[in-house]
């Protein structure tokens, strides 16, 4: 099969990635019963290794070199390649992972056709519901602009119809460990720090001017106190749903 000639995003964003995107041990649960009892697996777009289950069985697909080269000591065997040209043959894996890469696919309904492919059934895709995340506070309040971005342009009904699964809401801990960009819904000044929005890569999508707008509104409102005001009443509440879904095909 042939190269897929497109830069890798993470080739640009992805410096520091693996210190700010650690795998959050509740989500981990939750993909992990997903997969089941699946010996051999396919992580499809799988960046540094999060949510991947460890073993023999377990491949790794990431056309990163600089994501490639943050995974860790002992983590599973990795070919560089995109979700949308798997180099594996038919039915080659009882199951196939995607964990929050969906969006970065130049073409998904080819990706997931690639994994419906090389999978002998199970399929588990953790994914956001871009029309539910548009609500998020940090979107609808300060950063309307990443509603607009290339990567929300999908509908996750569509993806679960294509892959052929059930849907699963995922709610995010108050303490969540992966920094997405809903994982600091109840630390809003977590998103003023630059090293954890560079893990971000919905923040890559915004103009400068878009960016800095949007910061400064959201330090004044915490500074005054108008953030705890209008969503302090999230603040007492464990986990929130902030649209990440599982898609499973048994």
């Amino acid at each position: 099969m042939a190269n897929h000639p497109r830069r890798p995003a993470y080739d640009v964003i992805g410096h520091g990635y693996a210190l700010a995107r650690r795998p959050d041990p509740r989500i981990a649960a939750r993909i992990t019963a997903a997969l089941g009892d699946a010996r051999s697996v396919l992580n499809a777009g799988a960046g540094t290794g999060s949510y991947e289950p460890r073993g023999p069985g377990t491949v790794a697909l990431e056309p990163s070199p600089l994501m490639l080269g943050q995974r860790p000591a002992g983590a599973s065997p990795a070919v560089r390649g995109v979700a949308e040209w798997l180099p594996f043959a038919n039915a080659s894996f009882d199951a196939v992972l995607a964990s929050l890469t969906l969006h970065h696919w130049s073409d998904w309904r080819a990706g997931v056709r690639e994994m419906r492919r090389v999978s002998r059934g199970r399929i588990v895709v953790f994914a956001f519901d871009p029309a539910r995340s548009h609500e998020f506070w940090l979107v609808r309040d300060y950063f309307p602009d990443m509603a607009h971005a290339p990567s929300e342009a999908f509908d996750l009904g569509e993806v679960a119809a294509e892959v052929g699964g059930r849907v699963e809401v995922v709610p995010v801990p108050s303490d969540c460990t992966d920094g997405f960009l809903a994982a600091y819904w109840r630390r809003p000044a977590a998103y003023l720090d630059g090293a954890l929005r560079s893990a971000i890569s919905t923040f890559h999508t915004l103009t400068p001017a878009a960016l800095d707008h949007g910061l400064r509104r959201l330090e004044a409102d915490i500074a005054s106190g108008e953030w705890e005001r209008r969503h302090g009443g999230q603040l007492p509440l464990d986990s929130f749903d902030g649209g990440y879904r599982l898609i499973v095909r048994d």
